[in-house]
């Protein structure tokens, strides 16, 4: 099976039933699969054929949802590339990955140089209307399932973003679990609140087609507005809800969740991304009583591979929520980790990624570098990274490729970054040491720098300017001085003799 035989199957069963809304718009199963086929015929006329990839720089929609579809269709990949990614990071992206257009938003403003690289530049619009000579441009079904269907990239370590590949086999594992783990149905109406590529939104998307469920999309602009999300929420009577952690603190702190929950006909709210507070969590349940709440874990190279179904009443006991066990066919095993105290995760399976682009394949075993625990009930239980990676708001940020834009401006010799706070609150800070013969940087000016060239989430909260980077004693980063020295009063850090 092949993920857009989802929504052919659902159009052929039911296709007066909606697929997915936004704002206005709604598509049923009917006219996403046609709509595809319109697109199918434009892309073909743009040279894009099987085994290329297409980069989809747009705004969240229904119409890129049927792009997604026409991309699977033709047997090329897709590449998410959310707004909130500047014109510089779109370009590190699509030179990485060498697509043979990129779509963009009938809008995008100011210069973008999109035009003078080796690929099409093409409106989402200009896709959606078929015109005489395309008739029939549809292609053959393909049914290879282990074909590369898209690309999701993350943060990556190297400082430039690197491309997690995953394919129709790997997606499905995940998906098919997760229906049978949610009860999913066609009478339920998901909420997409995480952006096309954030690897939470293949639920949203995947998961209602495989049921003939519908999806509203959350639009951008009420993602993180307390009242506005609450309010969408019962507004399109959504059951079944994926988000992160902070999200959920979001509402329980910042709306009268309490007073508004009765009317809200959630029946499963799905947590990832990022560990869960428990005081925020028993203030949902009690706002919530008709709802079950799950844990899933997973990096974007898995997909969800560890899940728990949080009892209710929540034990009086509890201080940290459980990853849990395997899920979507996963082999969970524990690896000492270098310290030699600790355990890192390694998981093999059918929903591990293909590889990461222009790399070796996995062979489906990855090293997530998570450090993590089993408790007295045989559940594991997340402790820290072994590694620069960063969790904020639910992103993955990786704090090297942080620090590498920090340190390309001329008035920093060296940085260093670290998150301050939890949840919604959490901030990136940026310890900073300035060039020799460079003035002293500044919040403003380090915020304008990573703003040309990362997205909106990885761009630093603090700047806080030292003489030198504390190192351990093999020579790296001391991140957890730099952590004390937030909520210490001693003198500014100094580096370690060795």
């Amino acid at each position: 099976m092949r993920l857009e035989e989802l929504a052919s199957a659902q159009a052929r069963a039911d296709g007066g039933r909606v697929a997915v809304r936004w704002g206005a718009q709604t598509l049923t199963y009917a006219e996403l699969w046609n709509l595809s086929e319109v697109m199918v015929g434009r892309l073909v006329a743009s040279g894009v054929g099987a085994g290329d990839r297409v980069v989809v720089w747009t705004r969240k929609s229904p119409a890129v949802v049927a792009l997604f579809h026409a991309c699977l269709r033709l047997g090329a990949a897709y590449v998410p590339v959310a707004p909130s990614n500047p014109v510089g990071r779109l370009l590190r992206i699509a030179q990485e990955c060498r697509p043979v257009v990129v779509v963009v938003d009938d809008e995008t403003p100011g210069p973008t140089h999109l035009d003078e690289a080796p690929w099409d530049v093409v409106t989402l619009a200009s896709l959606q209307h078929r015109g005489s000579d395309l008739d029939g441009a549809a292609p053959p079904p393909r049914d290879d399932p282990d074909e590369l269907a898209y690309i999701l990239f993350t943060s990556g370590s190297t400082g430039v973003p690197k491309g997690v590949c995953v394919s129709h086999r790997n997606a499905l594992a995940f998906v098919l679990w997760a229906v049978d783990a949610t009860g999913l149905t066609c009478d339920d109406r998901l909420a997409n609140h995480a952006p096309f590529n954030f690897d939470l939104s293949v639920f949203d998307l995947y998961g209602a087609l495989a049921v003939g469920a519908s999806v509203d999309i959350v639009p951008e602009e009420e993602s993180y507005v307390a009242g506005r999300l609450l309010s969408f929420l019962v507004d399109r009577r959504v059951t079944v809800w994926y988000s992160v952690p902070s999200v959920m603190s979001l509402l329980v702190t910042r709306t009268e969740l309490a007073d508004v929950g009765p009317r809200l006909p959630l029946r499963r709210m799905v947590l990832a991304g990022e560990p869960i507070s428990v005081p925020h969590l028993r203030r949902a349940m009690a706002a919530l009583p008709g709802t079950a709440f799950s844990n899933w874990y997973g990096p974007t190279e898995t997909n969800v591979c560890a899940a728990y179904d949080i009892p209710s009443p929540l034990p009086e006991d509890v201080r940290t929520i459980p990853i849990g066990t395997a899920a979507s066919g996963a082999e969970l095993h524990l690896e000492a980790a270098d310290d030699g105290a600790t355990t890192t995760l390694r998981v093999e399976g059918p929903s591990v990624m293909l590889g990461y682009w222009g790399a070796r394949p996995t062979g489906g075993v990855h090293d997530t570098g998570d450090v993590v625990q089993v408790d007295d009930r045989g559940l594991l239980v997340f402790s820290h990274r072994a590694d620069t990676m960063l969790k904020i708001r639910g992103n993955r940020a990786d704090a090297t490729e942080i620090e590498a834009c920090l340190e390309s401006h001329p008035e920093v010799a060296a940085a260093a970054v670290v998150v301050d706070g939890e949840g919604i609150d959490a901030q990136l800070v940026a310890f900073v040491v300035p060039g020799a013969s460079a003035g002293r940087p500044g919040l403003l000016t380090l915020k304008a720098h990573l703003g040309d060239r990362l997205p909106t989430y990885m761009n630093v909260d603090r700047v806080v300017v030292v003489e030198v980077l504390p190192l351990s004693p093999n020579g790296k980063k001391d991140r957890r001085a730099l952590h004390e020295a937030m909520t210490t009063t001693a003198p500014a850090p100094q580096a370690v003799a060795h």
